[in-house]
C-alpha cells in the first residue's frame, strides 16, 4: 500500500522535517481525531494543503480520543484512521501522537503554518501549542467550522437522535 509510506512515527518526525527544510518545502501541519472521515474533514484538509507544499496530519491516538470525546470513541482504530487519512491526495504524511494536547507533536513537526479548524481564535488555542508553533517560527491560521459537518453530528444522525 502506497499510503503506508506516508505513516511516520514521532521518532522519525525530526529527520522527515529536516528533509523538508533541505528541499525548502513549506510544511503545513494540522491535527485532530478524524474518527469518521466526512465532507467537513476533506474540505478542511484540502484547504490546509493549499496553504503550503506539504500537509502533515497529527492524529490523536485511541487513548487521547477517548479522553477528548468520551466513551465509545473512537469508532475507528488509530491505525485505520491513519490509513484513511494517508490515502487522501491532500495529505503528505500522518503521525499518530499519544498526548491529549498536540504540543509535543508540534515541537517535533516545527510547522511553517499550523492550520486549525473551529469556532475559536488563535488566542483560544492551548498556550503550549501556540508556543511550540511560535518557537519554530511558524504562523497559525484558523479555518471557520463548517456547520453541521462533524463526527458528533454524524453519530447523532446514525443513532437517530
Amino acid at each position: 500500500m502506497d499510503c503506508l509510506r506516508k505513516l511516520l512515527s514521532p521518532e522519525a518526525l525530526p529527520a522527515w522535517r529536516a528533509a523538508q527544510r533541505r528541499e525548502r518545502k513549506t510544511v503545513v501541519v494540522t491535527n485532530g481525531c478524524f474518527d469518521l472521515l466526512h465532507a467537513g474533514h476533506v474540505t478542511y484538509l484540502d484547504a490546509a494543503r493549499r496553504e503550503g507544499d506539504i500537509l502533515l496530519v497529527g492524529l490523536n491516538s485511541d487513548a487521547s480520543v477517548g479522553q477528548l470525546k468520551g466513551p465509545g470513541r473512537p469508532v475507528n482504530s488509530e491505525q485505520d484512521r491513519a490509513l484513511v487519512l494517508a490515502a487522501l491526495e491532500s495529505v503528505s504524511a500522518v503521525c499518530i501522537f499519544n498526548d491529549l494536547r498536540a504540543s509535543r507533536f508540534l515541537e517535533l513537526a516545527q510547522p511553517d503554518l499550523y492550520f486549525k479548524g473551529g469556532d475559536f481564535t488563535v488566542d483560544q488555542l492551548p498556550a503550549e501549542e501556540r508556543r511550540a508553533v511560535e518557537a519554530a517560527g511558524g504562523r497559525i491560521r484558523i479555518m471557520p467550522h463548517l456547520p453541521g459537518r462533524s463526527t458528533t453530528d454524524l453519530l447523532r444522525k446514525i443513532r437517530g437522535r
